[in-house]
């Protein structure tokens, strides 16, 4: 038995068109190592896409990949992540499922009020697989509180567990801020747990569960991974043996200044002392510190990208944020993603307004499922009458209104 394990793929991620171009080509990549490497199937555990309503030439790009996969008979087990569900029931991933090139494992009844989850079974391997979605600022913790574990934890043979969370005990550095959900959520007694959400390569034995795993994204998402990371990854599992096998479409150069009040023109040729002949890399610049004199946009970074790319650089981005200037004083901040942000300050607004029916949980949930309906936004080639009777339906449904 082989298979691979992949998540937080966020086709349509970068909003710039050469990042978001290697995103996709990241994808592509893999589906070919996948093929090469004669996998048996492969898990997609969330996030596939970064909205629930992507792009047509994105969807038809990813649609290309996978029916390459069904041609070779290689079935494609997926879950909706924080990214891919959707507050008003559409999703893409039900499109891609009707079309038979994904199968979505999130299934079961509703049996009083308690969800009791459905395996499915891989026909080649005998592998039985089931998992459970992902939503944003966790709250997919109250379906896992209302999942019946027993016949799950009781079933025999090789099993798969699929989940779109972070797991409070293995939150990685940096990230103890994020919302997280503690694993005893979880079912016990699986072989292995494909995980998704937290964009970092993770691998343990946990006693009375099994093999707890976290691929990373494929390709990084922001400035951070990129910097940290280099390159994304999945991972190929052979019987007992785990490889995380790295998927890079551009090396990557990261240029590090310090600035012990240097003036503008000092850091400059600082960075541009770093430049070499690039050949196509993706070139990240973080400069830190103290400036002695002036402002940060005195430094000529305009200039710099231009040497950058004249020497071959794909792709030049910089991270000034860690630097000070005299004029003003150093404000700490945590550093958290703007989306925990987002969910911080939902959680210090709640149970102002009283709702009748309506609890703390219940409003919170309600708001985080009204922002992601929002941040959908207009589609690529959607009418504005369309787009409108989508935001109405949308908001019908959360609001339960006729």
């Amino acid at each position: 038995m082989k298979f691979a394990h992949m998540s937080d793929i966020h086709i349509g991620g970068w909003r710039d068109p050469k990042l978001s171009e290697l995103g996709l080509e990241a994808f592509k990549k893999s589906i070919e190592i996948c093929i090469e490497r004669n996998i048996d199937f492969l898990l997609i555990s969330g996030d596939l896409f970064d909205t629930s309503l992507p792009s047509v030439d994105r969807l038809k790009a990813v649609v290309a990949e996978l029916r390459k996969l069904k041609e070779l008979f290689i079935p494609v087990y997926i879950i909706a992540g924080s990214h891919d569900f959707s507050p008003s029931g559409k999703t893409m991933l039900d499109v891609l499922e009707e079309a038979r090139l994904v199968i979505n494992v999130v299934k079961g009844d509703v049996i009083d009020n308690k969800l009791k989850l459905k395996f499915t079974i891989d026909e080649k391997t005998g592998v039985k697989i089931t998992g459970m979605l992902g939503r944003k600022g966790c709250l997919e913790k109250k379906f896992y509180e209302n999942l019946i574990k027993h016949h799950l934890e009781e079933e025999t043979g090789y099993k798969i567990f699929m989940f779109h969370s972070a797991l409070e005990e293995f939150k990685p550095k940096g990230l103890e801020n994020m919302e997280a959900n503690p694993l005893s959520l979880l079912p016990k007694n699986f072989d292995y747990y494909a995980g998704g959400h937290v964009h970092y390569i993770f691998d343990k034995k946990e006693p009375g569960y099994g093999l707890i795993t976290y691929p990373g994204a494929l390709f990084p998402n922001n400035f951070a991974e990129l910097e940290k990371y280099g390159k994304g990854g999945f991972y190929i599992v052979e019987g007992e043996e785990l490889e995380w096998v790295p998927v890079e479409i551009y090396p990557h150069y990261k240029i590090n200044i310090e600035s012990n009040h240097n003036s503008p023109r000092e850091i400059e040729n600082m960075i541009l002392s770093k430049m070499q002949d690039f050949n196509n890399h993706i070139v990240t610049i973080r400069v830190s510190g103290n400036l002695e004199n002036g402002k940060v946009f005195d430094i000529d970074f305009h200039k710099i990208f231009e040497v950058a790319k004249d020497k071959g650089a794909y792709f030049v981005m910089k991270n000034t944020s860690a630097l000070k200037t005299k004029e003003f004083e150093e404000i700490k901040v945590q550093n958290i993603d703007t989306k925990d942000v987002e969910n911080k300050l939902i959680k210090e607004h709640l149970g102002q307004i009283k709702v009748k029916g309506l609890n703390v949980e219940d409003e919170e949930r309600l708001t985080n499922d009204m922002m992601s309906l929002l941040n959908l936004g207009k589609q690529e080639g959607e009418k504005i009458v369309d787009y409108e009777k989508r935001m109405v339906e949308g908001f019908k449904a959360l609001l339960k209104i006729e």
